[in-house]
């Protein structure tokens, strides 16, 4: 959901690192030496940027295939939004050995969102990072994530996605589109969030949330959840969605903690909810058909670097988390985290055992039953942990 802007986005630093120093870099060693330097916090020093020249230089001589992964978020987001596309392109080549060289496209310089999952498709680029959200035109049985109180929190959602039910009735099918998933990775649960100028209190229950003017995404599915907690959902381009908030148009909004301080919401809101509805999620995908055209060994270099980088996401949901938090609340946003009766309130009037759901069931699932198995994978641990809110 929280890469689902269509407009253009413009590349945004690391650090205190400068405008001019990136882009005399850029001009002197090319983007991808000064996105690698940026982030390693050598970008002012000549020798390492001629350093980092060279090895980018060497691998991408030597290297027998390049791979283009396009992101909507700069380099250094990781810090407050786990998205790990440095490691991702580390591990890549390591575990390659060498073979491939990949070339990264951070900050929407290749699109966003669908633009990105399109570009994925016709093998325009080999590979790129979006919201499952975005993923679902292309892929419908992903949005059954968007079913609300199954898979909502951390632990579920990797159970379910690592789950050989999941591979079986929706990987399956995401193939069947073009599309290789290279992993499906974890942000954190969507939130409630309340903009400045209502009262000064969080949503506990569903009851607050009665004739809210609640901003969804384009998601037939989110928009039936807020109907049936009580609000008014209000449809806004992502691209619109601060100025909305800020203008009353909208009055809450739901991206997880992270995304909600990555694009700039840490001024415009008053409270944060944490009632781990659905998973703001996120993945990336690759073309199938350039995959199944690489070398056997490749291959399996690719899936293990995409292993190994699931694994660190993990790793750092708590940390990103965290920095979003402290750094929100130094803007004056409050947190709340809904009791274990509250939670069962927002359960019971919109989770997925509502009969309003079923016909979503069988449209994305194939039938109750194989939803039915989904939902035990969400329930079972497997063997990834992960910390949840």
């Amino acid at each position: 959901m929280t890469d689902e802007t269509d407009g253009k986005v413009t590349i945004e630093l690391v650090g205190d690192v400068s405008r001019r120093e990136f882009f005399s870099a850029t001009a002197k060693f090319g983007v991808t030496t000064a996105l690698v330097a940026a982030a390693a916090g050598t970008l002012i020093s000549s020798p390492a940027l001629a350093q980092t020249a060279k090895e980018e230089k060497d691998r991408q001589g030597a290297a027998k295939h390049t791979m283009t992964i396009g992101t909507a978020y700069r380099i250094g987001t990781t810090r407050s939004y786990p998205i790990m596309q440095l490691n991702l392109k580390e591990n890549i080549q390591n575990l390659t050995n060498g073979q491939v060289y990949v070339k990264l496209g951070p900050a929407g310089q290749l699109g966003v969102g669908t633009k990105l999952a399109q570009k994925v498709q016709s093998g325009t680029i080999q590979a790129a990072q979006h919201s499952l959200s975005n993923f679902a035109p292309f892929a419908p049985a992903v949005d059954m994530i968007n079913l609300p109180y199954w898979c909502g929190e951390n632990q579920r959602f990797v159970n379910l996605v690592t789950s050989d039910i999941w591979q079986k009735e929706v990987v399956s099918r995401v193939r069947a589109k073009g599309f290789k998933p290279l992993f499906f990775f974890c942000i954190d649960p969507r939130t409630a969030a309340k903009r400045k100028g209502l009262d000064d209190k969080p949503f506990k229950t569903p009851d607050d949330l009665k004739g809210i003017k609640f901003r969804v995404p384009g998601s037939k599915i989110l928009q039936q959840f807020y109907r049936l907690l009580g609000a008014n959902p209000t449809p806004v381009a992502w691209g619109e969605t601060p100025t909305a908030i800020k203008q009353g148009v909208a009055d809450a909004l739901d991206p997880a903690v992270e995304a909600l301080y990555a694009f700039g919401f840490k001024d415009i809101l008053s409270w944060v909810t944490f009632n781990r509805s659905v998973p703001d999620s996120q993945v990336y995908s690759c073309n199938l058909a350039w995959f199944e055209s690489l070398p056997k060994d490749v291959q399996e270099g690719i899936d293990f670097a995409s292993e190994v980088t699931f694994a660190q996401n993990l790793a750092q949901v708590p940390a990103s988390r965290a920095f979003a938090m402290a750094e929100m609340a130094k803007a004056g946003v409050k947190f709340y985290v809904p009791t274990k009766g509250e939670l069962a309130q927002w359960a019971e009037a919109a989770g997925q055992q509502r009969k309003e759901w079923d016909e979503w069931k069988i449209k994305l699932g194939g039938s109750i039953k194989n939803f039915d198995k989904m939902y035990e994978a969400a329930q079972t641990q497997g063997r990834y942990y992960v910390h949840d809110v």
